[in-house]
C-alpha cells in the first residue's frame, strides 16, 4: 500500500472511540467523537502550510482536512476543531516521506515523517520542540481503522492512546 491508497481508504466520516491513558493520571480517559477527513487539493490552508515550510505546493501528494465533533460524547464538554495536512512523499520512495501539520491554532503548526511499513500501516512521527509524538494507523477491515499514539518528552512517555474507528455508512435508498 502506498500513501495515496492509504489516505484514500481513510476518506469520509468515521466514529471514533478513544482511550488515552496520562502517566501523570491515575485513571484513563475514555472518549467518543464524530471523526471527518477529507482530502482537499489546491485548498488556501495547505498552500500556505507549504510556504510556511519553504515546500513547494506542487510536490505535496495529498492535502488533508481532518475535523472533529465531540458532541456524541454524553456528559462531557463539546470539542470541536480541524488540522491541515500536506503530504509530501520521497522522490525514490513513495512509502516514506514528509508530513506537514497545521492543528487549527493560529500559527500551530509542526513537520515530521511518514512510513508506511510491509504490513500497510502509516506512521508519522512528528517532532514540536521537545515533544516527540508517534502515530500509528491501520485497517483491520475496509470500515474498521485503528490507531495507537505515543507521546514523549524527551526524557520519558507522558501520553499513550489507543483509537478504533468505525467508517459511517449512509444507507441505500430502496427502490419501491
Amino acid at each position: 500500500m502506498d500513501i495515496k491508497t492509504f489516505l484514500t481508504n481513510s476518506e469520509g466520516e468515521w466514529f471514533s472511540q478513544r482511550t488515552l491513558y496520562q502517566v501523570a493520571a491515575e485513571e484513563p480517559d475514555n472518549s467518543k467523537s464524530n471523526l471527518t477527513v477529507e482530502i482537499v487539493v489546491g485548498d488556501p490552508a495547505v498552500v500556505g502550510l507549504c510556504q510556511q515550510y519553504n515546500i513547494s505546493a506542487a510536490t505535496i501528494s495529498f492535502g488533508i482536512k481532518t475535523s472533529w465533533d465531540t458532541s456524541v460524547d454524553w456528559g462531557k464538554p463539546k470539542q470541536t476543531g480541524s488540522s491541515f495536512w500536506a503530504i509530501v512523499p520521497d522522490e525514490k520512495n513513495g512509502k516514506t516521506g514528509k508530513v506537514l501539520r497545521s492543528q487549527g491554532r493560529e500559527n500551530a503548526s509542526s513537520q515530521g515523517v511518514y512510513a508506511i511499513g510491509a504490513d500497510g500501516a502509516l506512521t508519522l512521527t512528528i517532532q514540536d520542540n521537545n515533544i516527540c509524538t508517534e502515530e500509528r494507523l491501520w485497517f483491520a477491515s475496509e470500515n474498521l481503522r485503528l490507531r495507537t499514539l505515543l507521546v514523549n518528552n524527551g526524557k520519558e512517555f507522558t501520553q499513550m492512546a489507543f483509537y478504533s474507528e468505525i467508517r459511517r455508512m449512509t444507507a441505500k435508498p430502496t427502490d419501491s
